[in-house]
């Protein structure tokens, strides 16, 4: 096949270059595909052509149709991603790597007629790729926008799926129905969402041919006998209100509305109406120049003919979300029979055209989707269209590049069926979405066949495996908001519910052992949690661990609510400005009981932090040092006067505070220490190590802005592997 005879014409605004690198992608694709062939014997490389001559048709931009010619490449051939990016630039590299995510996902097929897909569906692959019509091709039409970051992708698949259709009589006839109940379950409704009209409709027609073959060969045998008559009457209504609007001094265009095989089978079914009673298979468009001149020929319309009660829409003053905008009505006509007519301005057709009014929610009848997603989808469309003026995309990254559902990923089971799950979820959450006991049960994952930890965050395409013990129940660890071990409120949820079920006695000890090794953890002095039972809605402290044992009540809350009391100011007490640079600790954030002005510093022998008990110490010409109040150096004073009560103020500041690290000794260890500390807001400012006999001791000095910033830091260091423990040092 030579090139010039292969491809339609190419775009007005297409240079030199940019044809040449078409060619160059043909070439490549022709060498790579050569001895492959489709189902009717002609060369695979006839497909390639065939999308990206629906590409050009829709005026893309080259990059795409190179997309096109190269979609399946990666899958089919031996060329690999390395070889597009170095002879076409990491644009279409993405995109290639993009569309063979999309052709990857187990639960689409093909339709490309490669050997396998050229006889009938056997048992095992037919139980294997069934799914609930409405939820899961909502689901798969989700993925595929969210796999495609950039729309185009999705645009390309959509030009490789209608080739496709286009080609389907040489498949086996179950083949063509599953294929063909796919486009119109998965890809008719997507290119409806991102307003591409010419392709959703003939997507959808090619499908109906062999979902329903006797219904469609009934309303194509009854088109094609009425055409011409209707035909006829289009022209003349056309010619007729041309006439009445130039009487009224008024220039536009009207054209008639073609109506398509499917859709009007959807209207007959929608309606419960035979094919004679569907009225809008006479409808005209009328497009004029401003928005006045529309409603002065709605106006018009209305004054010579009968309008029908209930078809009027104004969509000018009351625009749709999605921003469509036209004048909607149906009239009887002069012969007795009703005629649909809209009325818009050009710059609203053009919008019409490019997506913008792609009422999708009427025309699929599926599922609502939220409006944050719609809105998603309405960014899309506005991109649809490839501006020939600007000279380079890489001008507006902005606008071609978009992570289009960013609050959620869908993910795959070994089985191929796709699961939604929040942005951020880990193995975890996915779990206990697959089943409850999986969750319980579950001690860690395998993602696209390689192991991974469970704080591990999915991304939308990952192919999940769980792999579960026999018997056993979750972590509580797996409570812990400082570890990220869990994303979803609903995993959390159930994880909360197994621990409720265990012995109150097991849930009593837990909550003792948790809160002890979090107050041991953090340096905190012994607390009477008395104080605190009303506040949290419980009758004893014992509640109070019993809470904390089955997860109802983070420890977390309880360690802060403790930070928060002892740091309370009061009524009669004065802020001091700090007086010294951030080096020497200034008390910012200290509050001096009744008295003004007065200097303050953070002691050095115990480096008090907001959610400590404080004591002042007042000096010889240096103001009030701040100190703990189980500070040696403060125990031992026996100047009692000296020492005066302060408190934490409001304002937050960043304070030093020594840690230890003890841990198995292994190669790797302090670069992932080194990790967590640069991955949360703190600050390093001293490290010193020493070991023995494969013992590993680390003393940190970290700058940290609170009890809770630094009990997340911990508990993370802890749960690096080969950490036995994460502590603050006591002063003393």
């Amino acid at each position: 096949m030579e090139f010039d005879k292969a491809f339609h014409k190419f775009p007005a605004g297409y240079s030199v270059s940019d044809i040449e690198q078409i060619k160059k992608a043909y070439l490549l694709a022709e060498k790579a595909y050569a001895g492959q062939t489709r189902a009717s014997g002609l060369p695979y490389v006839s497909h390639c052509v065939g999308v990206a001559n629906i590409l050009l048709d829709m005026e893309v931009h080259p990059n795409l149709v190179i997309a096109g010619l190269l979609h399946d490449i990666l899958i089919d051939t031996n060329v690999t991603l390395d070889e597009i990016r170095t002879q076409f630039g990491d644009q279409v590299a993405k995109y290639v790597e993009d569309l063979t995510k999309i052709t990857s996902l187990p639960q689409l097929s093909r339709g490309d007629q490669h050997p396998e897909e050229r006889v009938p569906i056997s048992e095992t692959e037919g139980s294997s790729s069934t799914w609930k019509a409405d939820t899961a091709a909502e689901t798969l039409r989700k993925m595929l926008l969210a796999i495609g970051e950039d729309v185009h992708v999705v645009i390309v698949k959509l030009a490789d799926r209608l080739h496709n259709m286009r080609t389907l009589k040489d498949l086996p006839p179950d083949r063509q129905k599953r294929i063909a109940q796919e486009t119109l379950d998965i890809f008719a409704p997507l290119a409806n969402r991102l307003g591409i009209w010419q392709i959703k409709w003939e997507l959808e027609d090619l499908a109906f041919r062999y979902v329903n073959p006797e219904e469609y060969s009934k309303i194509a045998e009854q088109l094609a006998s009425r055409r011409t008559k209707r035909e006829d009457e289009i022209k003349i209504i056309i010619a007729e209100l041309e006439e009445l609007l130039r009487k009224s001094d008024v220039e536009a265009k009207i054209t008639g509305r073609p109506k398509h095989i499917y859709s009007i089978y959807r209207k007959m079914l929608h309606k419960g109406e035979s094919f004679e009673a569907v009225r809008d298979l006479r409808a005209v468009r009328i497009i004029v120049d401003d928005v006045e001149t529309c409603y002065k020929v709605l106006g018009i319309i209305h004054m010579h003919f009968q309008p029908i009660p209930g078809e009027f829409d104004d969509y000018i003053a009351a625009r749709k979300p999605n921003n469509y905008q036209s004048l909607h009505t149906t009239v009887i006509y002069k012969d007795g029979k009703p005629l649909e007519i809209q009325i818009r301005t050009w710059e609203m057709h053009y919008n019409a055209e490019y997506g913008v009014a792609a009422h999708w929610r009427y025309k699929e009848n599926k599922t609502p989707i939220s409006n944050e997603y719609e809105q998603k989808v309405n960014i899309l469309r506005s991109l649809l269209s490839w501006s020939m003026d600007i000279e380079d995309s890489s001008e507006s990254p902005e606008r071609e590049q978009l992570d289009v559902l960013q609050d959620h990923v869908y993910v795959i089971t070994p089985k191929g069926d796709v699961v939604e799950l929040p942005y951020g979820a880990t193995p975890i959450d996915f779990a206990y979405m697959v089943h409850t006991n999986v969750g319980h049960r579950c001690r860690g994952a395998k993602v696209n066949g390689k192991l991974v930890p469970l704080d591990y965050q999915l991304k939308t395409g990952d192919q999940v495996e769980i792999l579960t013990a026999n018997r056993g129940g979750p972590s509580r660890d797996w409570l812990n908001p400082n570890l990220g071990l869990v994303k979803s409120a609903r995993t959390r949820s159930k994880i909360k519910q197994w621990f409720k079920q265990q012995d109150r006695e097991q849930n009593l000890e837990h909550g003792k052992m948790i809160i002890e090794k979090e107050f041991k953890r953090l340096g905190i002095a012994q607390v009477d949690l008395n104080q605190y039972v009303d506040e949290f809605h419980v009758k004893t402290v014992d509640d109070l661990y019993v809470g904390i044992g089955c997860g109802d009540i983070p420890v977390g809350r309880l360690v802060n609510r403790i930070a928060e009391t002892q740091r309370a100011p009061e009524p009669e007490t004065i802020v001091v400005m700090p007086t010294a640079p951030a080096k020497v600790r200034p008390g910012a954030t200290v509050t001096v009981m009744g008295l003004k002005g007065l200097a303050t510093s953070m002691a050095r022998c115990c480096n008090p932090m907001p959610g400590d008990e404080i004591i002042g110490y007042i000096t010889r010409g240096r103001g009030v040092t701040i100190h703990r109040s189980d500070c040696p150096n403060v125990l031992r004073v026996k100047d009692k006067e000296r020492l005066i009560k302060v408190d934490w103020g409001m304002e937050e500041k960043s304070y030093p505070v020594p840690l230890q690290i003890k841990a198995y000794d292994r190669q790797g260890l302090m670069a992932d220490i080194s990790n967590v500390i640069s991955s949360e807001p703190v600050h390093l400012i001293d490290l010193s190590m020493n070991s023995r006999q494969n013992i590993v001791v680390i003393n940190l000095e970290i700058e940290v802005g609170g009890i809770s910033q630094l009990s997340r830091l911990l508990a993370r260091l802890e749960n690096i592997p080969n950490v036995i423990e994460a502590i603050r040092v006591k002063p003393g």
